[in-house]
């Protein structure tokens, strides 16, 4: 495997390339990859902006926000007038990691952005007045494939796609590239798949040595060299509410989101 640099420090900061962590499956580890990539840029000096965009909050739970306990979350900045970007994003615990929090009240704009005109760009508009505050977006989206996501999509530059070593989760992904053609052709023209990122890897077991082969098989250069192994220490970090970066900076999963960091910023998808 590649042995990817450590990226060098940036002269300045900003404007943001904005990345959507999606996989319409659960369980696939997507905001473990969005929290721990997150805190691994910003080690390496990147100024990061986290946006949880999924409802159920894990990604802010997982950096220490108590996203019921806020008057203002995601959900506002998309739903009501006067609200400023700034004033949501939250500075966490890890230097140069800002979080966009959510909680539960994010599933009702999912309806209630039905009737509204450009229903696909609101975040793209809420976006817009702090792209030049940071080197990397990344949003760490829903478990489907609905309009949440597909705001996602629309205001990104550019996917990555966690993807479990397993069976179904693969059989999942056309769908999803499919979701991502579309968004392509009618929404962003300037959409790209990034990168296809194998997670909960277990090298003892034939059955993901094969997953992650046939889907090398498919995507060629689009997968990763770095791949993500299953772990107790994730699930550890989540319940101490951390990245796994500080919370067991020497851990070989730790290595890992550094690896992958430092891949992603050599094939140019960060900063």
């Amino acid at each position: 495997m590649t042995d990817f640099p450590a990226p060098e420090p940036l002269p300045s900061h900003g404007p943001a390339r904005v990345v959507a962590l999606c996989n319409q499956k659960g369980g696939v580890g997507k905001t473990t990859t969005s929290v721990n990539l997150a805190a691994a840029l910003a080690e390496y000096g990147r100024k990061v902006l986290l946006i949880d965009f999924d409802p159920q909050g894990a990604a802010s739970a997982a950096l220490g926000i108590n996203a019921d306990a806020l008057e203002s979350t995601v959900y506002n900045l998309l739903m009501e007038t006067g609200v400023s970007t700034r004033e949501v994003i939250l500075e966490t615990k890890v230097p140069g990691l800002d979080l966009l929090p959510a909680n539960i009240d994010l599933s009702a704009a999912e309806v209630q952005l039905v009737g509204e005109v450009a229903r696909e760009s609101a975040l793209a508009r809420a976006l817009r007045p702090v792209l030049d505050d940071y080197d990397a977006i990344l949003i760490d989206c829903q478990p489907s494939l609905g309009l949440l996501t597909v705001n996602a999509l629309v205001a990104a530059h550019g996917v990555v796609i966690p993807l479990a070593a397993e069976y179904f989760a693969m059989r999942g992904v056309k769908l999803l590239v499919d979701t991502i053609r579309k968004v392509q052709d009618r929404l962003n023209t300037r959409l790209t798949i990034d990168a296809i990122v194998p997670t909960l890897y277990d090298g003892r077991t034939l059955h993901a040595q094969e997953v992650v082969e046939r889907v090398r098989d498919a995507f060629g250069d689009q997968v990763t060299e770095t791949m993500i192994h299953r772990t107790v220490k994730f699930p550890d970090a989540t319940v101490a509410a951390e990245p796994i970066t500080t919370f067991a900076p020497s851990h070989a999963g730790a290595e890992a989101y550094r690896q992958l960091a430092s891949e992603l910023v050599a094939r140019g998808v960060a900063a």
